[in-house]
């Protein structure tokens, strides 16, 4: 017999022409968001406006892509053009690994605001849950880094600080597992709004997602599509873009492979953040509101899922079983 386990419902309406993610924070979130990593310089701005054209409004950003002040003048030239105005968008930034150091947070935070020409963040995460030494707000640490040594509660109250000075509207995290955010949860004055992680169709990561739908903390899948093309040419790891079952179920729709992958997160209540700089992509990655999978097709979907935990001595999984934590019919994985 299958385990019962909570699974709460996604938190917006996809039956709306333009669906919101309201988060912990009271605002409002776009739930389609368009990417920015692995944007090369000279072509991000261009496919900025691009992205503005085709209606998408909620933008992810990262100091360390190293493409702010480019995307700061596409966005610069989209408000002087008449084609956005700046309370029409959000936008999230993350505060990068060197910069964790409780004086350094305000001035990573406005440095990229000032790269951007914006006064605040809609979003600001913490990028990765790891403290490196500062190596200077123009040259992000990535390279022989070291770590450094700020606790992260006290980056996050430094995050908090942001908060109340209008700096950002909401903070959250990035890259965060069950055992570290829940640590957050039981110590945050202001609350978590948002985890962004790797989840796609081969990365399904249940227990994460459930225990953080069930806190109210707004799910970004940062690689929605399992890495994509790139990922595949880079490293030759399969991908879900090529999976005979994802291919099947988007013949039956006539939508593409990404549609489904895209749907099929969405269906679980997670906010997505596709990205390609060709218009034609843009556009259909927004094309996923005029469909439905079925309740076996995401089992299908969700059967896909390659992840094992191999930290077996000790898991405590199976004793939240029969309770209101147990987010899988495992349990709840804490190492996820």
């Amino acid at each position: 017999m299958t385990a019962t386990y909570t699974s709460p419902a996604p938190k917006f309406d996809l039956s709306s022409p333009s669906p919101t993610y309201k988060l912990a924070s009271g605002h409002e979130m776009p739930i389609i968001a368009y990417g920015t990593f692995r944007s090369a310089p000279g072509e991000v701005g261009p496919a900025i406006i691009h992205a503005l054209q085709a209606g998408y409004r909620h933008f992810d950003l990262a100091h360390v892509y190293g493409n702010e002040a480019e995307i700061g003048a596409a966005f610069q030239r989209a408000f002087d053009e008449g084609l956005v105005q700046r309370q029409d968008l959000f936008l999230t930034g993350k505060l990068w690994n060197s910069d964790h150091d409780v004086d350094i947070v305000p001035q990573a935070c406005d440095h990229s605001l000032r790269n951007l020409g914006l006064d605040y963040f809609d979003l600001y995460l913490i990028h990765f849950p790891v403290a490196w030494k500062h190596t200077g707000l123009d040259k992000p640490s990535w390279g022989a880094s070291e770590l450094g040594s700020t606790p992260l509660i006290d980056t996050w109250r430094a995050m908090e600080a942001l908060v109340d000075k209008g700096k950002c509207r909401s903070i959250g995290v990035s890259n965060y597992p069950l055992l570290l955010i829940h640590d957050l949860v039981a110590q945050a004055r202001v609350p978590v709004s948002c985890n962004q992680i790797e989840v796609h169709a081969y990365y399904a990561r249940e227990s994460l997602v459930n225990y953080c739908l069930s806190r109210d903390i707004c799910v970004t899948a940062h690689t929605p599509l399992g890495g994509g093309v790139v990922n595949n040419q880079t490293w030759d790891t399969p991908i879900p873009l090529k999976d005979p079952v994802i291919v099947r179920i988007a013949a039956a729709h006539k939508k593409s492979a990404a549609q489904v992958l895209l749907r099929y997160l969405l269906q679980r209540g997670i906010v997505i953040l596709p990205k390609s700089i060709k218009p034609e992509r843009m556009k259909e990655n927004l094309d996923v509101l005029d469909f439905n999978l079925s309740e076996e097709e995401m089992k299908e979907i969700l059967a896909l899922d390659k992840y094992v935990s191999y930290k077996t001595n000790p898991n405590p999984l199976g004793a939240f079983l029969g309770g209101p934590d147990a987010f899988s019919a495992d349990g709840t994985d804490i190492f996820d």
